[in-house]
């Protein structure tokens, strides 16, 4: 019996050594280990990452993130593949970047409450709070939205925002914002509300037509950015320092990082974004960093 005891007791041991052990290894001294970056996406969220009718692994984050394995692999002199892990939601992948099981996670919402835990980029684009609704629909204005049945993913900044908003709704809680969206459609819920970003892919994908997004423009808006480990700062630089070549090369008009942008959120995208918008908030995150003045591939 002490004999089992001692083993199961060393067992416990060893694999809390062996997880205290990967949690203090760093993102930079794990890639170069592994030669993969890893990133936790959740699937579903068009125009940012998706699986498209190819059955290939697609979106604006997917390419924020090819390009941040980029700029590591250029830093290490070698060769770094992206890794790609699928997560739910934000209950999923925050522990999951915090106890180093997941590098990065892009398309997230900076909050307070999140900082306390993982460490934020630059942001590379900009969503807002909004609701999809029925076109005929008497919903115009937070008063309008009193007593109505407003479907939305918990524990969000989406939750938070919509009851500031309005106290006096009915929460329909769904797994996802696809799930509200088949809800709306069914006539069980009154409004969906999400990021409007994602909503409009979405839409689109789930063709409702009948349907539109308001407010225009959002009235509660955020940066979408990435969140990594804390303790990290080495790979949390070469992530932001790709994120402003991005942002400076679109500013300046160079053919690769316009397209990157542009086909998926610009006039042209996925979900049309106006692209004198898109040139000032960029313009913007290049005059609050430092420009990056060599070539993209040290040449």
């Amino acid at each position: 019996m002490l004999k089992q005891l001692s083993a199961t007791f060393i067992g416990l041991l060893l694999a809390t050594v062996g997880a205290q052990a990967a949690i203090a290894e760093t993102v930079m001294e794990k890639i170069i280990r592994t030669g993969n970056l890893t990133i936790g996406a959740n699937l579903d969220t068009v125009p940012f990452s998706y699986i498209n009718e190819n059955n290939e692994v697609v979106g604006y984050s997917i390419d924020i993130a090819d390009r941040i394995r980029e700029e590591v692999g250029k830093e290490l002199g070698r060769e770094v593949v992206l890794q790609i892990v699928e997560v739910q939601d934000m209950k999923d992948a925050l522990p999951k970047v915090k106890n180093g099981e997941l590098d990065i996670v892009c398309n997230t919402a900076f909050t307070w409450e999140r900082d306390r835990y993982v460490d934020f980029t630059a942001s590379y684009a900009v969503a807002g709070v909004q609701l999809l609704v029925p076109n005929d629909t008497p919903i115009n204005s937070p008063e309008t939205l009193m007593g109505r049945r407003v479907a939305l993913v918990p524990n969000t900044i989406v939750e938070d925002a919509v009851k500031i908003a309005q106290a006096d709704i009915e929460v329909v809680p769904v797994p996802s914002v696809r799930a509200g969206m088949e809800a709306l459609k069914k006539g069980t819920v009154d409004a969906v509300a999400a990021d409007g970003i994602q909503l409009a892919g979405l839409r689109q994908v789930l063709d409702m037509p009948d349907t539109k997004i308001i407010p225009q423009p959002a009235q509660i808006r955020y940066g979408v950015g990435c969140m990594v480990r804390e303790g990290n700062p080495s790979f949390l630089r070469l992530a932001n320092r790709a994120l402003v070549r991005l942002a400076e090369g679109y500013v300046q008009g160079d053919p690769e990082d316009v397209a990157i942008v542009d086909k998926w959120i610009g006039t042209e995208g996925i979900v049309p974004v106006d692209n004198d918008n898109l040139r000032q908030f960029f313009n913007y995150l290049v005059i609050t960093h430092e420009q990056v003045m060599e070539p993209k591939n040290g040449q």
